[in-house]
């Protein structure tokens, strides 16, 4: 409808172009093809480390199985040795899938393999969401034209790993796996909000209460306890200052699909929290502190103006 009282933007509108430009550009395929490389690197090191830790957990009795998401499908766990095997042939697809081999069976392939044995895991005694943002990355990834460069498909089709041309699918590819990670930021933001202490969690005194159990927890234990976080723990100011920070970073992170300037200092600032809830309290979120998962707030590669 054009009418006069018509309040929707119309496709040919400026505005409507712009945020087509923004969010869907016309790029070359080099752009998701770096994604998927380094996102498939950084999964397949980090699983195969893990693979002695999946089958013990695999062995568990039957009693520690709740399942969760899509693992919801069973009753009762899987055989070890099946269980096992689902894990190895993940690794294996995802290794293919990272090469670019058959990308349009292995992607989306990968992408449900992966997301079966997060879950999977997840199923066993204890409910962790440090693996989320990879495994929806690679579902973006997976399920995307991001083997259309710098892979065997198109080194046979194409005769080169770096084809020269523009489409906006290829642009897309970073958009969405940055909308899977403010979903994760945004969401963590928001449950310490709707909590008891709302907006005054800014106020320090549950951080530095986590921090506190979480060291005695290391002392009964016998874990070793980051010094930094006994030594830090008197001061106050410290703690509020990383709280308002934290809170800026997730409340804040829809901001950063809006403007690239602002998803990279999101993007910084994001990071930057890792790093320093890795050094005050020994918590680990590997693939945001490897900085891959930021990778997308940097476009690699010209896009074509509008």
């Amino acid at each position: 409808m054009n009418g006069a009282g018509n309040t929707f933007p119309s496709f040919e509108s400026p505005a409507f172009q712009k945020a087509v430009d923004l969010l869907r550009p016309a790029a070359q395929p080099i752009r998701p093809a770096v994604l998927r490389v380094a996102t498939g690197i950084f999964s397949a090191a980090h699983n195969i480390r893990r693979r002695a830790m999946f089958r013990r957990l695999h062995a568990q009795d039957a009693s520690q199985f709740t399942p969760v998401g899509v693992v919801k499908i069973l009753r009762k766990p899987l055989p070890p040795r099946v269980a096992d095997g689902i894990f190895d042939a993940a690794q294996v697809v995802n290794i293919a899938a990272t090469l670019g081999v058959g990308h349009r069976v292995t992607g989306p392939l990968n992408a449900a393999l992966q997301l079966w044995t997060i879950s999977y895991r997840n199923s066993w005694t204890m409910l962790l969401h440090s693996d989320n943002m990879l495994t929806m990355h690679q579902m973006v990834l997976g399920t995307t034209r991001s083997a259309d460069a710098l892979s065997i498909d198109s080194l046979l089709r194409d005769g080169t790993l770096f084809p020269q041309r523009h489409d906006r699918a290829y642009g897309a590819v970073p958009t969405a796996m940055n909308v899977a990670t403010v979903a994760v930021y945004f969401i963590s933001g928001m449950a310490k909000v709707r909590g008891p202490l709302g907006l005054k969690w800014a106020g320090g005194d549950v951080l530095r209460g986590q921090i506190a159990v979480d060291g005695m927890r290391k002392d009964l234990f016998g874990s070793t306890k980051p010094e930094a976080g006994a030594a830090l723990y008197r001061q106050k100011e410290l703690f509020t200052v990383m709280a308002v920070v934290s809170l800026a970073v997730e409340l804040g992170a829809p901001l950063s699909l809006i403007n690239r300037r602002l998803g990279q200092l999101f993007a910084a600032g994001a990071w930057g929290m890792h790093v320093g809830i890795r050094i005050i309290m020994g918590i680990k979120f590997k693939y945001n502190i490897s900085g891959v998962s930021y990778l997308p707030y940097f476009p690699m590669g010209p896009q074509l103006p509008r």
